[in-house]
Order: structure tokens, then sequence, then C-alpha cells
């Protein structure tokens, strides 16, 4: 991953732009890392994949059952009851 301090992407933001269609682009401020410049291809993948997980979760909790809300309601109010 490239690398760059804040001041650099500001003074060359377009060459980093270009950059991260590439790679991505960890961008320093006070020499610690603080954002990632990446291709909106980069992103879309990565939201694909976020997707692809979070939909295996809830297959799975469909096919091994999970708790309704009025289940879940009065988990939650044994739970403040048992704080009080």
């Amino acid at each position: 991953m490239k690398e760059a301090s804040a001041t650099e992407v500001k003074n060359k933001l377009g060459q980093f732009l270009d950059a991260a269609l590439v790679e991505p682009v960890m961008v320093k401020k006070s020499g610690r890392p603080s954002v990632v410049i990446l291709s909106y291809a980069e992103y879309e993948r990565l939201q694909s994949v976020e997707d692809a997980y979070w939909g295996e979760r809830a297959r799975s909790a469909e096919q091994t059952g999970f708790v309704g809300t009025e289940e879940t309601m009065r988990r939650i109010r044994e739970r403040l009851d048992a704080e009080a």
C-alpha cells in the first residue's frame, strides 16, 4: 500500500487519485494513519463482500432459528429488572 502525508496529498491530489486506481493510498496526518484513498471499483468490491457476509449471517440465523420480537423484549425486561 502506498503511503503519503496529508500535505503531500493536498499538494499533489491528482497524482494520488491516479495512484489509488492501482492500489490504496494510506494518508498519514501527524505521522499516524488517518484515511485510505481507494478506487471506486475497490470500494464496490468491498461493499459486495460485506453484503455477502451479512446475507450469509441472516440465512444462517433463519436456518438455525432466532429470537423474535416478543422474546427479545422479555429478555431485555429481565435484564433491566435485574439491574434495578
